[in-house]
């Protein structure tokens, strides 16, 4: 499995925290990947083949060629079909809304395609994305697109990405109150203009940052026991950490990294 990293352009880096590549040649035997909540909505384009998609009743689906995946707010089960070969833009928290019409609440837990985001632009995208003759180039066509969106760089509202950076500086662990507080804005208007820009609460995101936090140190085993690791990253105790993180993960902290967590790990631990 080869997965890469990629810094996008300095226009781009308010809006995509990176964009990633990954390849794989597959096996007989397909082995199912969990994928966790980390706050970021993201433009996935399959170069190679599909992946399915698992439902909690045991059904399925092949998500799209390509498409936009909204918040996640439980954990993800999918699995591939063949080769993989994907091409991808990370967006930050708050940075697909200027690209889009549509609310990104719509978005939420689903894979939706192109055409349904970006009509018949969308189409074009996905055709020069696929047929590209390497990531190099699929990402410079990416980044033409989404650049050719921007019409106006501050587009963002301010107090978003401000209270976002605030929550990731603080790896979530700012209440709502005191976010509102140091914002100087009233709680229930700052819910509502975050929620319609990211897609989430703030206290949604603050959890899944949390949560990221803590599988960051965990992937690093720079911990000693879960109640450290609970009460570094600002639970009430490693009771209220077992219960968040199997809430987002389906599964308790000490399972996490024993099955087939690659993808998780991966997006986890990257910048």
């Amino acid at each position: 499995m080869n997965y890469q990293v990629y810094t996008p352009t300095q226009e781009l880096q308010p809006f995509i925290k990176c964009f990633w590549t990954l390849d794989d040649e597959g096996n007989d035997e397909p082995v199912r990947q969990r994928v966790v909540p980390d706050g970021c909505m993201e433009l996935i384009f399959h170069y190679g083949d599909q992946y399915k998609q698992y439902f909690e009743d045991a059904s399925f689906l092949i998500q799209p060629k390509c498409f936009v995946y909204g918040q996640i707010t439980n954990y993800l089960e999918i699995e591939p079909t063949g080769v993989t070969g994907i091409v991808a833009a990370r967006f930050n928290p708050e940075g697909l809304s200027p690209f889009i019409l549509m609310p990104v609440s719509e978005l939420e837990n689903k894979a939706v395609e192109l055409k349904d985001i970006f009509g018949e632009n969308g189409i074009q995208l996905e055709k020069e994305v696929l047929f590209a003759k390497d990531n190099a180039e699929r990402i410079k066509l990416i980044e033409s697109f989404l650049l050719g969106l921007l019409s106006d760089p501050k587009i963002v509202q301010t107090i978003t990405k401000t209270c976002v950076e605030a929550i990731l500086k603080s790896q979530g662990q700012l209440s709502v109150i005191d976010l509102a507080d140091k914002m100087n804005v009233n709680r229930r208007n700052l819910e509502r203009k975050f929620t319609s820009a990211i897609g989430m609460s703030p206290k949604q995101l603050s959890r899944v940052v949390r949560l990221q936090a803590a599988i960051k140190m965990m992937e690093e085993n720079s911990f000693s026991n879960l109640t450290s690791l609970a009460y570094e990253n600002g639970y009430y105790d490693q009771a209220h950490f077992i219960k968040d993180f199997k809430e987002f993960t389906g599964i308790s902290p000490r399972q996490f990294f024993t099955g087939n967590m690659k993808l998780a790990a991966l997006f986890a631990t990257s910048e």
